[in-house]
This record gives structure tokens, C-alpha cells and sequence, in this order.
């Protein structure tokens, strides 16, 4: 029953493929496209393709295809672990996907109420997509994260649900919210209403970014120090670079790992309290109870 288990299947397999392929497309793109430089080069996503449109190109950069291996990548993991799913004697994958699915149920939950468990996948989609994109640095990949035009587009879509829930109870009281709690603050609520979709932007693409030109600046000067030290040595040896190991790979769990993840986990918190705290949930039910009232007492 145990080898039965571990064995894997063919949908098992072209599920893993799916997880690996991807990587090694964009790994071996990269290596084919990347122009030849010399020295400290930090850019921002190399362009493939410059479609010809009426009012603006529209580009195919590096940052939208590494989104979509990502996102490919994270479709064959989502199917991997959920194959095969059984009621009992379950193995190691199903735990991980329950696992998943709890944790991410107990912190909707716990940051928005029962009201937004609904919510639970698409914020599952949040950390699953912005921590793998920010890991990919780590394949020496260009992270969709430290892209603002990624990141921004993800910030327009939180504050479409934003307004979408502020709507709830009519425009009339959406537009009554921003005199709240008095009326002379109307101009510093609309500036914060504007100010929302950019500080997610501009706060995940920034510390993702950051911690990019940080590990390429400190790599360039350890390799800087070492040829200092060693270029008296004859030969290969003076060309060792002695401090570029283990301190960039120090630096790359945080700024890479830890950072990334870290600014995944803060999207999403922002996301739910910003969703859940815009929506008048006790004007809603009000409403909602008065309206059934009415329509019984019609009858």
C-alpha cells in the first residue's frame, strides 16, 4: 500500500512538469535575449516585443511573461497537490492542501469576518502569486514585483473591490463616507481614497526593488575587495573571488526570501482590512432588513 502511494502517476508527472518547464523556458529565454554587458547593470524589465497600436505600443516585456510562468507554475503545484483527493488515508500532498486551505480560511477569517470567507481563495491567489514572483530573483530571474506597472495593475484591482464593497449601500452613502466623521476633512479623505492603490503599489515594488540593487551593489563590491586583496597573487588566484562567498547568498535570504514573502504577507493583510474596513456592514444589513420588511408587509 506504501509503494502504492509514493508512486507517481502520469498525471503526477506532467503536473510536476508543469511546475519545472516554465522555469527552465524563461531561464533559457533569458540566457538567449539578455544583451552582453560589462560592470554593475541594473535595468528594469527587458522588452521581447513592441506591438504597433494607435494610441500607444503596446510591449511585451520581461516582467508579463515571468507572470505567466508563474502563474503556470503555481497552476501545476495547485493540481499536483490536489489529485487524487480521498476521505481517508490520506497522504502527504492532501495535508499540505488542507493545510493551505485552513490557514489561509482562519486568516480571512480572523482579518475580515465570516461575512468575506469568500475571499479566501483570491487571497490564496495574492501570497501564492507575489512571493513566487519575488522568489524568482533567486533563479536569477527579473521578478514581476519589482515591476510597478505588475504590481500597480494588482493595487487597481484591490481598490476596484474597494469601491465595489463601498458601493454596497448606493453611491449616496459612498459619497457621504468621505465627510466622515467631519465634514472639513472631505479633501484629506478623497486624497487618501486616491492615495490607497499607490501606497500598495508603491510599497511592495519599492522593498522588492530595493533589495535588488542592494544584493547587485554589495555583490559588485565584495568582488571589488577581493581582487583588492588577492590581485597581488599571480594568475587565477588573484582573480578569486574570495568574499563573494556565502555573504551574497546571507543577503539574498532576506532581500530574496524573507523580504519578498514578507511584502507577499503585507499585500495581502492590507488587501483584507482595506476591503472589509471600506464596506458598511451594519448600514448594509439595515438596509437589506428594512427592504424584506417592506416587501412582507406588501404582501
Amino acid at each position: 500500500m506504501n509503494e502504492k502511494r509514493r508512486r507517481l502517476t502520469a498525471p503526477d508527472i506532467l503536473y510536476i512538469a508543469m511546475m519545472i518547464l516554465p522555469l527552465l523556458a524563461g531561464l533559457v529565454l533569458k540566457i538567449l535575449t539578455k544583451p552582453p554587458s560589462e560592470g554593475i547593470t541594473i535595468t528594469g524589465a527587458q522588452i521581447y516585443l513592441r506591438v504597433p497600436m494607435p494610441i500607444q505600443d503596446l510591449l511585451i516585456t520581461e516582467s508579463q511573461i515571468n507572470s505567466w510562468l508563474v502563474m503556470i507554475a503555481i497552476w501545476g503545484l495547485c493540481l499536483f497537490l490536489t489529485h487524487g483527493l480521498k476521505t481517508r488515508d490520506i497522504g502527504v500532498r492532501q495535508h499540505i492542501a488542507e493545510w493551505i486551505v485552513e490557514k489561509t480560511d482562519a486568516l480571512v477569517a480572523d482579518s475580515m469576518g465570516s461575512y468575506f470567507m469568500g475571499f479566501a481563495p483570491f487571497i490564496a491567489a495574492i501570497l501564492a502569486l507575489s512571493g513566487f514572483s519575488s522568489l524568482l530573483s533567486l533563479l536569477g530571474l527579473y521578478p514581476p514585483t519589482s515591476d510597478i506597472n505588475v504590481v500597480g495593475g494588482w493595487a487597481i484591482l484591490v481598490f476596484a473591490l474597494i469601491t465595489y464593497y463601498k458601493f454596497k449601500c448606493g453611491p449616496i452613502q459612498y459619497l457621504k463616507s468621505f465627510a466622515e466623521p467631519v465634514a472639513f476633512l472631505t479633501p484629506l479623505n478623497v486624497i487618501s481614497e486616491v492615495a490607497t492603490p499607490l501606497s500598495m503599489a508603491f510599497r511592495h515594488y519599492g522593498n522588492v526593488l530595493s533589495g535588488s540593487v542592494i544584493s547587485v551593489l554589495v555583490a559588485t563590491a565584495l568582488q571589488g575587495l577581493s581582487r583588492l586583496l588577492l590581485g597581488w597573487l599571480p594568475g587565477a588566484l588573484g582573480e578569486f573571488p574570495l568574499l563573494q562567498i556565502g555573504i551574497p547568498a546571507v543577503l539574498s535570504i532576506y532581500f530574496d526570501v524573507f523580504s519578498g514573502l514578507l511584502q507577499a504577507y503585507i499585500f495581502a493583510m492590507l488587501t483584507m482590512m482595506y476591503v472589509s474596513g471600506g464596506f458598511p456592514m451594519e448600514e448594509y444589513f439595515k438596509r437589506k432588513e428594512n427592504k424584506t420588511c417592506k416587501s412582507l408587509g406588501g404582501k
